[in-house]
């Protein structure tokens, strides 16, 4: 995985040649969710405080 940044337990990550729209990948613990970059949507389960860090 290429992770980007390591952070309070999360890891953000991006993948080369992945899907539309430009987004990066937030993992905590069994929680996943992907980042819209350019709008900020989250979609997934994502615990609120983790979240918060990573926006």
């Amino acid at each position: 995985m290429p992770d980007i940044s390591p952070f309070f337990g999360i890891v953000i990550a991006m993948y080369y040649r992945d899907h539309a729209p430009a987004h990066f990948h937030a993992f905590n613990g069994e929680h996943e969710a992907t980042i819209d970059i350019q709008t900020g949507q989250v979609n997934g389960n994502f615990p609120k405080h983790a979240l918060a860090h990573v926006l």
